[in-house]
């Protein structure tokens, strides 16, 4: 699961790339200007950023340049319809981690935003580990003690968001905010019964609870 702002003015293509993102699982936030996606960054936290580098009036680029400035490192997947090469390597040395030319596949969409993430967090391969229990973010598949475990989507995602994190303290706001999208409504205790869930499939210590604060998977040896 990754929260992602998605920054493309063409509305054919923003709904198309929203939708094969949402449907691989991801939970998507649309804006059309660079003005907007500014003031989406300052309310919202995102692990990647789609962006269209040639928007109306502010462009793509200098959205990068500020963002690169108040020293956001937030990984940025460029789309854009130019591909000459002097363009992008100016985009890259303002700070744009990755580029996809117009038209493209949404399949190569979808593995290189896996990837880029990926690579933000540190992650070499799609699949963590901790204890007895393995993820596969590629397959969205679970292991615990080489067994398959049977999540539902939600659950899973819940999941990838605490051990692709281990250590680091979620509260209950902050993995909604990870899994839901603004246009989507959510049940006022859906994250507890996910755990609640998660707990009885993969047993009681994976997931720790620290009274009034959130969530932690902690490391395993």
């Amino acid at each position: 699961m990754i929260r992602i702002l998605l920054v493309e003015d063409d509305p054919m293509m923003g709904r198309a790339v929203k939708v094969a993102l949402s449907q691989a699982g991801h939970a998507v936030d649309l804006i059309e200007t660079a003005e907007d996606a500014e003031a989406a960054l300052d309310t919202t936290t995102y692990d990647l950023m789609v962006l269209d580098i040639n928007l109306p009036g502010k462009s793509g680029l200098a959205l990068i340049t500020d963002l690169r400035k108040n020293r956001k490192v937030l990984p940025v997947l460029a789309l854009t319809a130019r591909n000459a090469t002097q363009q992008k390597v100016e985009g890259l040395n303002m700070g744009i981690d990755d580029y996809l030319t117009k038209p493209f596949d949404l399949d190569e969409l979808l593995a290189r935003v896996q990837a880029l993430f990926r690579r933000s967090k540190g992650l070499s391969t799609p699949q963590i580990e901790n204890g007895s229990i393995a993820l596969d973010l590629a397959a969205k598949t679970v292991w615990k003690d080489g067994e398959a475990v049977n999540l539902s989507s939600r659950e899973f995602e819940v999941l990838a968001v605490l051990m692709g994190n281990i250590g680091k303290l979620f509260s209950k706001q902050e993995i909604e905010d990870k899994l839901y999208g603004w246009d989507t409504g959510v049940e006022s205790n859906t994250v507890e019964v996910h755990i609640s869930h998660l707990r009885k499939k993969l047993g009681e210590p994976l997931i720790k609870t620290v009274r009034g604060m959130g969530y932690v998977v902690e490391k395993i040896s």
